[in-house]
C-alpha cells in the first residue's frame, strides 16, 4: 500500500461553531463515502480554515464522529487577497492500492469554483 492524499473543500455559511463542525462532517462523510475509505487506512488529517473562520476547530467534528485514533491537526490557509471566503479544506492521508487517477477529490458547495476542471464529473456534488 502507498499513502495518497485525497482533498476536499467546502464553504461555511458562517463563523459559528455549528456551521463550522456542521461543514466539516459533511465534507468529511462525503470524502470517505465516495472513495470507500476504511476507517484503519487513515493515518492522518489535515483541517485548514481561511482565518475568518475561528469560532471552532473543524477537527472536533471528527473527533465527535468517532475518529478518535486518528491525528488531526487544525491550521489556517495563507491569506491571500481575493480569495474564497468562509472556505473550509480537507487533506486526508489514506493508505490504499488505489493509483492516483482513482481517487476522487471532493469539492461541495461555493468552492466547487476551486477546481472547476472537476465539475460535472460528480465528483463536485458527492454528498448530494
Amino acid at each position: 500500500m502507498l499513502v495518497r492524499g485525497i482533498r476536499g473543500a467546502t464553504t461555511v455559511p458562517a463563523n459559528t461553531r455549528e456551521d463550522i463542525l456542521r461543514a466539516a462532517h459533511e465534507l468529511l462523510d462525503a470524502i470517505v463515502r465516495v472513495n470507500e475509505i476504511e476507517h484503519d487506512h487513515v493515518a492522518s488529517i489535515i483541517f485548514t480554515t481561511t482565518p475568518d473562520l475561528n469560532a471552532e476547530f473543524p477537527a472536533v467534528a471528527a473527533r465527535e464522529a468517532g475518529w478518535t485514533d486518528v491525528a488531526l491537526e487544525c491550521m489556517h490557509e495563507m491569506n491571500v487577497p481575493g480569495s474564497l471566503a468562509r472556505c473550509l479544506r480537507i487533506l486526508m492521508h489514506v493508505n490504499t492500492n488505489r493509483a492516483p487517477g482513482e481517487i476522487k477529490h471532493v469539492y461541495l458547495h461555493g468552492a466547487r469554483v476551486l477546481r472547476r476542471d472537476l465539475v460535472g464529473d460528480g465528483i463536485t456534488e458527492a454528498s448530494q
